[in-house]
């Protein structure tokens, strides 16, 4: 075990403590990757065998979608983790945090997907799509839509939600 791999293991334990199933999934998680990135034919088998394991249990039964394709940086946080949807185009900086419901993609093509920088926290729900990049330190509300480049150390809030009173009519109903 090569020392940049044990360095990833170590931050995703600690950022995510008394988070089992999160540490479950990041260390399966990491484990592809490191299968993946090797080229033997050994390991190409490992890989496939682990990913397929990975690919049933997270997105079929844990209804993660972390594809060991993608970039994350050391740390990442998961909380909850159920409904986590990632293109694999997705970069994801270290220390970031997702919550559950979050949706990392694409807009137009496969690959035109979010860059998320370092200690960024997404709220819950929050849906953050196109060729954008969400800069350092920011904070994405839950249940916020955002489309377009986040300055670092920003926080976007979710929509306003619209409330109308019911109003009555000259016969008492409601409508």
């Amino acid at each position: 075990m090569n020392a940049a791999y044990r360095d990833l293991l170590r931050a995703d334990r600690a950022a995510n403590r008394g988070y089992t199933k999160s540490l479950l999934v990041l260390r399966w998680f990491r484990s592809c990757q490191r299968w993946r990135g090797r080229s033997d034919p050994f390991a190409r088998c490992a890989y496939l065998a682990l990913a397929a394991s990975y690919k049933l249990v997270t997105e079929w039964i844990l209804g993660i979608e972390l594809p060991p394709s993608t970039r994350v940086g050391a740390g990442l946080r998961l909380r909850h983790g159920i409904g986590i949807v990632v293109n694999p185009a997705t970069v994801i900086g270290r220390g970031v945090m997702l919550r559950h419901g979050v949706t990392l993609g694409n807009r137009r093509t496969t690959d035109d997907c979010p860059v998320i920088e370092d200690d960024v926290e997404i709220g819950a729900g929050a849906v953050i799509i196109g060729a954008i990049t969400i800069g350092r330190g920011a904070r994405i509300g839950p249940h916020a839509v955002v489309t377009r480049d986040v300055a670092p150390g920003s926080i976007v809030y979710s929509p306003r939600p619209e409330i109308r009173e019911p109003t009555a009519d000259p016969q008492g109903a409601l409508s």
